[in-house]
């Protein structure tokens, strides 16, 4: 399976890079701007949606094996906290439960002065590559 390059995808759409990626911890960076506004100029909750997934889903395919096995989403909630016009969010995830089949991520989305905008937990399967 081909792994797209990022500035091809929804991380490329929204401007998301990837910091610091282990096995304890995961960091993105996302700007706040026109393309992840809502109409009323604040940061979209489903922009933080995307961050906080792509946080999971990126921490659980770094614990993966990687040539048979993939990382896929398949539950997130989140709490939107505060509004952010402009500027940076940072997503910090940490692994709340790391298992063979699923793994679950603690995802907190911060602005620049590390006020909370937005918390969310991400249920990520482990799934077998198809051959």
């Amino acid at each position: 399976m081909e792994i797209k390059p990022i500035e091809k995808t929804i991380m490329g759409v929204l401007g998301i890079e990837l910091g610091d990626i282990c096995a304890d911890q995961v960091i993105a960076t996302m700007p706040v701007h026109a393309n992840t506004h809502q109409p009323f100029g604040l940061l979209h909750g489903g922009a933080s949606v995307v961050l906080a997934e792509t946080v999971a889903s990126m921490g659980t395919w770094n614990l993966i094996d990687q040539d048979n096995e993939t990382a896929v989403g398949i539950e997130i909630n989140a709490n939107h906290i505060r509004g952010k016009r402009d500027g940076i969010v940072t997503a910090i995830g940490k692994p709340l439960h790391k298992g063979r089949s699923t793994m679950v991520w603690e995802i907190k989305l911060v602005d620049e002065e590390e006020n909370l905008i937005c918390v969310s937990r991400c249920t990520v399967a482990i799934i077998k590559k198809k051959k």
